[in-house]
């Protein structure tokens, strides 16, 4: 039966399936949507679909929020050191060397002067990717200089966080920038310099609990995670089950923590906006 026959030199090699490069698609976590990359990007890197928010890094919120070529970084090359000469799973000298080589950054957080909508101001910006953006001494360090700075030049401060709390492999050194980020932003609000704080997709632990609930006016991305505690641990500390969407925030909005839950695409506007009001 010819019609079951098939010759090597009829299949054409167009007719091969071929594979996608990697990297090209993304699924959506808040609906399953399979989106391009450059579909995401083109959308704020939210979905069009559902508008969940994707985490990104410090550099893609310096291109969204800031005004192109404004930016001008500060304390680029600031890192840890280990004085508790901690170790776990590896040595935390050995962690930080492997995160700043993977990571192409020298901490968890970006600080630096730049421009929105004509305005100058002194910004900073968290990076989970660099150990889950937590909170070591050198953050502490670059935040106390950045208000500094916003102090001097008098120019309004702006900080986004991301971020899963203290840095524990630095101990009471993580935890001692609570008091000193905290004390830097008194001076501002003395000198009537605005601080304007946006929380992303996760603002929690020490960082919650410091700098991020401080500003004049506290701004949230939607459905970000913000609290201090995991929900797990609140639930199991409580024994009762929490509220649908606690800790999410729209959540803190209603129960007055937050100001404002502003789309990634209206932040750079919003920001101006308030900036305008209180100049």
């Amino acid at each position: 039966m010819a019609w079951f026959r098939r010759t090597k030199e009829n299949i054409s090699p167009d007719s091969q399936k071929k594979d996608l490069p990697d990297g090209l698609w993304e699924k959506c976590p808040g609906c399953g949507e399979i989106l391009h990359k450059k579909q995401i990007e083109a959308s704020y890197y939210t979905c069009n679909k559902c508008s969940h928010h994707f985490r990104i890094s410090a550099d893609d919120y310096i291109k969204l929020l800031l005004d192109e070529g404004s930016f001008k970084e500060m304390n680029k090359k600031m890192r840890s050191a280990d004085p508790l000469e901690f170790a776990d799973t590896k040595r935390y000298k050995d962690r930080i060397e492997q995160t700043i080589k993977n990571t192409g950054l020298f901490d968890a957080i970006k600080t630096g002067t730049g421009a929105i909508n004509g305005t100058e101001v002194a910004f900073g910006c968290m990076d989970f990717k660099f150990i889950g953006g937590s909170m070591g001494s050198v953050v502490g360090e670059k935040i106390a200089r950045l208000a500094d700075k916003a102090v001097k030049n008098r120019i309004p401060l702006i900080i986004v966080s991301a971020s899963g709390g203290a840095r524990m492999m630095e101990g009471a050194l993580s935890l001692m920038q609570m008091a000193k980020t905290s004390a830097r932003l008194s001076v501002l609000d003395k000198e009537k310099i605005p601080y304007i704080s946006i929380m992303t997709d996760p603002t929690t632990g020490g960082t919650t609990a410091s700098y991020a609930m401080l500003g004049d006016v506290n701004i949230a991305e939607p459905k970000a995670l913000i609290g201090f505690a995991g929900p797990r641990v609140i639930k199991q500390t409580i024994g009762r089950d929490l509220p649908e969407g606690f800790q999410k925030s729209e959540f803190v909005m209603e129960h007055g923590f937050v100001d404002m839950v502003v789309h990634r695409k209206d932040m750079k506007s919003s920001i101006s906006q308030i900036l305008e009001l209180m100049s």
